[in-house]
């Protein structure tokens, strides 16, 4: 959308699928707005929401906070709203049903944890967000404003919406004419989310394509209380390692942010060309006319520079010599990890069983010590459960089983 950002700062810029509104005055274009800034010496404030319903942070989350550290490094304040008080709620965007109410202690231990994968602790150039620089990072729950709402400020919060607003929403739109119920309860969450941007006097909200809806209505409840209103700038949604759907935990399709080098590197060398430069224009900060032009070597820059950013650049270049020592001796450069066919497995079968039958444990009892040992994954995913059992090899198929961070087998029929 270069017609909308052409103006920005090319990092502020850089991605932008979405940015609203577009005008000629300062309330309704963000670069005006961003030089009042400067002229002021008064930083903006960039909010974004972190829902705290899951506990991993994975590479397609990391384009907001990506997006909210570009502005951190422009100088202006990232606003990071853990939203403990609307988790027990949840956020329905992109939901068929109800969620499930999560406890006060669940959710407490989630924002700890996605906290500590965004750097907490850690030097700024090690993290995805800058928790040291003085002025840079606000971290805020919104249950501080949320909780002690009385009844007369809910009923002023729901004045400001209609049902038909709320169905025009496309998932619960979906819900509604499918006959799924829908909770009074979850017309709350947008409203709620809304507010926020009013408690914290946000210039700027962050969110994904699929959160118009929610940031839009922050907009309307900042006029409503007679506050400045926010722009709302959405990134695109990251596709996942299958080059289809959503990178998302749930089909299994992701790189989490905290995987070791060789797992992320491995994982991200293998994205498919069609997804290669979208990952480099979401995932770094690569000058793109620069890049090689060959396709595998694109691939593995790619992968290089996104295992770099979280690990250092030491481990990135020692993760990319150990994924070409898995290469099974092909001379081919776009050989895969070795292959293990699990053709002649009987299934259902169990996972200590699964590692010895294709060699990568020479025994049951030492697949068993190894995964309660912690040190295996599957695709990424650290296994912990010895008995755990894959129906069909259906569900093994094009998979990594990992044992340790050197010993990799694709597994095939």
């Amino acid at each position: 959308m270069p017609d909308k950002t052409k103006r920005l700062p090319a990092l502020l810029a850089r991605g932008i699928a979405d940015l609203f509104p577009l005008g000629t005055s300062q309330d309704q274009n963000l670069a005006l707005r961003l030089q009042e800034s400067s002229q002021q010496k008064k930083p903006l404030r960039i909010k974004l929401g972190i829902d705290p319903t899951g506990t991993d942070i994975h590479l397609g989350h990391s384009i907001l906070f990506r997006k909210l550290r570009a502005f951190q490094d422009a100088g202006h304040l990232a606003v990071v709203i853990i939203g403990d008080f609307t988790a027990r709620i949840g956020d329905p965007t992109g939901k068929s049903k109800t969620r499930v109410q999560m406890s006060s202690e669940q959710i407490e231990a989630n924002s700890i944890s996605y906290l500590e994968q965004l750097g907490f602790g850690k030097p700024p150039e090690q993290s995805l967000l800058d928790f040291t620089t003085p002025g840079r990072l606000e971290v805020r729950r919104n249950s501080e404003w949320l909780a002690d709402l009385d009844l007369n400020k809910v009923i002023d919060l729901l004045s400001t919406s209609t049902v038909g607003q709320m169905l025009a929403k496309e998932d619960f739109g979906n819900r509604y004419s499918s006959g799924i119920p829908i909770s009074l309860h979850e017309f709350l969450y947008p409203l709620l989310q809304g507010y926020d941007s009013v408690a914290v006097e946000a210039d700027i909200e962050l969110g994904g394509t699929d959160q118009k809806f929610n940031v839009a209505m922050g907009r309307d409840l900042q006029s409503h209380f007679n506050k400045r209103q926010q722009f709302g700038l959405l990134m695109p949604i990251l596709v996942g390692l299958d080059g289809v759907q959503k990178m998302s935990k749930s089909l299994g399709n992701t790189v989490g942010v905290n995987e070791d080098p060789l797992s992320m590197y491995s994982k991200l060398e293998k994205v498919s060309d069609s997804l290669v430069k979208n990952y480099l224009t979401l995932l770094t900060d690569l000058d793109l006319e620069t890049l090689p032009s060959n396709p595998r070597e694109l691939q593995k820059t790619m992968a290089l520079a996104i295992t770099e950013q979280f690990h250092g650049r030491l481990a990135a270049e020692g993760a990319k010599a150990d994924a070409a020592r898995l290469i099974s001796g092909s001379k081919d450069s776009n050989a895969e990890v070795q292959e293990a066919s699990i053709s002649a497995i009987k299934f259902p079968v169990k996972a200590f069983y699964l590692l010895s039958a294709i060699g990568l444990c020479s025994s049951s009892s030492e697949a068993r010590r190894q995964i309660q040992g912690g040190g295996v994954r599957l695709d990424g995913e650290k296994l912990t459960d010895p008995n755990l059992e894959f129906l069909n090899k259906s569900v093994l198929i094009g998979k990594v089983l990992q044992l340790g961070k050197k010993n990799f087998r694709r597994l095939a029929s």
